[in-house]
């Protein structure tokens, strides 16, 4: 018999629980801008961002089902859907959008509008969900049992587990309260260096680490394996690099810097030489290696579109009963054309019709790869990076070949390119949401209404959300360096310009060539390279406290409870993170942030000790909800 028929969801389809309520709606939406800003600042700071699905879902649990003493998964299911479509599209927009500003910044046009950044967003993310709307039934119904969607299933089991919802979600909200704490105290009150360096004499290059809840907590959610790739990209760029530059280039005027090599090194240590060099190498590497991995998938991408498009069509019409409605494809189809023409039509946005044309048949196709990938390898292994570089440089030859050249191409490039990047993002995220609804009996309409109001709060949120830390700090600055952005920015000019110091971007692309013979995964190892030492080595802390409690002589269940918590807390910890983030933005905006700053009354060596005491009560506080966590024994229950 066939897979498909033998599956019951958890909510029987004759049975009518709420979904769309004010409850879920309000909460939903609620996620769905916090976790949106408080990725956007990650991803801004460390070049990557963290699924938002099971802490949405465990959150939900707890208030609806705890705190709010409702009972109704589906209910939960609807706030967790809507809250993490927030992260999707701050992942899309952040990763292309801000080399608007950088071009601002350098004086070639003007600043994007915040409409501009907010349609962008918006209609990225609605395509990506009415794009994937048509694969439901191919991809999660008629391949159950094949296409397993990890993260999917995961939320649907942390749903499932309710009895388990309240003391989850108060790891979550601990994590979030903590790493406010931390986070106010290092870049508020600056009462302790939120980075510390060691260098050795008559040796140019530099190690030391960040102070920041968040960034170690990135490293503890993806573990030690991935940790140790981007911490040894670090260690080849600032140790290796750095270090023969100096020596070699002496009083060298090496492009694309202005003045000596020692000088520059004279002035700003390390961090210029990788500000005037190293950057343009990881970016090499970058752009090597998402080409790369897209290569490498290329054979699954050819078969997944096809599997896909035959799937559909042999699908049939969808059935009457309530899980399997979805909405209906005339208004699907309707909404795609109105929002491709909204592209072209709109002034604020700078694409033509071409470029409108391009988005629509890059971003069906990329959305259908991106939806499968996720079922087949997960969300963190889906190459959004690559299929977005590869867009990049099919639309910018497009745009130059056709006359649309300068700085008006490259905007118009780089906003093709975060629709199409966001249209990835939400399609993986779309396909995730409506697993767990299918597996727990959700109304697959109500679920895609859920995913677009999710898009239209999150993307209101974010183009405000980019505009305060733009005025705050400023893209590629120390607090903001924008790595994906910058990228993005650097492949554009030099298929546009072809002004780039190339001769470091293909020494870039060779080192992630060699990586990848050697079998190590190239794009951690290359985002190491682009990124300052210090914030890796960060990262590479949390790697290590996961690897510690991984290695642990525990019961196999017992071990993943303890680790699980850990990933709970972490993600409380970002989110907490990102929105003090957002507050300071605030305060620096408005002036405030002199006020609170006491660093003028602390002496620098009294700083860097408080660093590290800061550091260790962080990783002590990990282990407090992680390992050292008083659980309630397991009890039986016989009927």
């Amino acid at each position: 018999m066939d897979k498909k028929n033998e599956f019951k969801p958890y909510i029987p389809a004759d049975k009518i629980t709420p979904e769309i309520t004010v409850t879920s709606m309000v909460i939903g939406i609620i996620l769905a801008v916090v976790f949106g800003a408080a990725n956007a600042y990650l991803g801004l700071r460390v070049g990557m961002t963290v699924s938002a699905s099971i802490p949405a879902a465990v959150i939900a649990m707890g208030v609806i089902r705890v705190m709010m003493r409702r009972n109704s998964i589906l209910e939960s299911n609807m706030v967790q859907t809507i809250g993490s479509a927030g992260e999707s599209v701050a992942a899309g927009a952040i990763f292309t959008l801000p080399a608007l500003f950088l071009w601002a910044a350098e004086g070639k046009m003007d600043k994007p509008d915040i409409l501009e950044i907010t349609l962008i967003a918006l209609i990225g993310g609605a395509l990506g969900v009415l794009f994937m709307i048509p694969l439901r039934n191919a991809l999660i119904v008629k391949e159950h049992g094949i296409l397993p969607y990890p993260e999917g299933a995961a939320c649907a089991e942390v749903l499932l587990a309710g009895e388990k919802g309240g003391a989850n979600a108060s790891t979550v909200f601990a994590g979030m309260g903590f790493a406010a704490l931390f986070k106010f105290i290092a870049d508020g009150l600056k009462a302790v260096s939120g980075e510390i360096s060691f260098r050795v004499k008559g040796f140019a290059g530099e190690i030391g680490t960040q102070v920041y809840p968040a960034v170690m907590s990135v490293g503890y959610i993806c573990g030690a394996r991935i940790s140790s790739f981007m911490f040894a990209g670090s260690v080849l760029s600032w140790l290796v690099l750095i270090p023969l530059i100096v020596l070699f280039g002496g009083s060298t005027i090496l492009a694309p810097g202005t003045v000596p090599i020692a000088d520059i090194f004279a002035a700003d240590g390390a961090s210029g030489i990788w500000g005037s060099y190293i950057r343009y190498i990881g970016a090499g590497a970058l752009a090597a290696g998402g080409l790369i991995s897209l290569a490498k998938s290329l054979p699954l991408i050819i078969s997944t579109f096809g599997g896909a498009m035959k799937s559909m069509s042999g699908a049939g019409a969808a059935g009457t009963s309530r899980t399997e409605k979805d909405l209906n494809l005339k208004v699907v189809i309707a909404a795609i054309v109105v929002l491709t023409l909204v592209v072209w039509l709109i002034p604020a946005i700078p694409v033509s019709l071409l470029g409108a044309a391009v988005i629509v048949v890059f971003g069906f196709f990329f959305a259908t790869v991106s939806s499968r990938m996720v079922g087949l390898v997960g969300s963190s292994n889906n190459p959004v990076s690559g299929m977005t570089i590869a867009t990049l440089l099919i639309a910018t030859l497009i745009l130059k070949v056709t006359g649309a050249t300068g700085i008006a191409g490259m905007a118009s490039a780089i906003a093709i390119g975060g629709v199409i990047c966001i249209i990835c993002a939400i399609a993986g995220d779309t396909s995730q949401d409506l697993k767990t609804g299918y597996l727990l009996g959700a109304t697959p309409k109500k679920q895609q209404i859920g995913e677009l109001v999710g898009v239209v709060a999150s993307a209101l949120a974010i183009g405000g959300t980019l505009f305060l830390l733009d005025a705050a700090w400023g893209f590629g600055s120390k607090e903001l360096g924008a790595p994906q952005a910058s990228l993005m920015k650097l492949i554009v000019e030099g298929v546009m310009e072809g002004n780039l110091p190339w001769a470091l971007v293909f020494t870039g692309a060779f080192i992630a060539v060699a990586v990848e013979i050697l079998g190590i995964p190239v794009l951690p190892f290359a985002i190491g390279i682009y990124l300052p030492i210090h914030l890796n080595a960060c990262i590479m802390i949390g790697g290590l406290i996961r690897l510690a409690l991984d290695k642990m002589k525990r019961k196999k269940e017992e071990k993943e409870a303890i680790v699980n918590d850990g990933i709970l807390f972490c993600s409380g910890m970002i989110a907490g993170e990102g929105l003090v983030g957002i507050l300071l933005a605030l305060f620096a905006v408005f002036g405030l942030d002199k006020i609170i700053d006491i660093s003028g009354n602390i002496p620098a060596n009294v700083a860097t000790v408080g660093g590290l005491v800061l550091l260790g009560i962080m990783i002590l506080t990990v282990l407090k909800f992680s390992l050292w966590r008083k659980r309630a024994p397991k009890t039986t229950n016989e009927e």
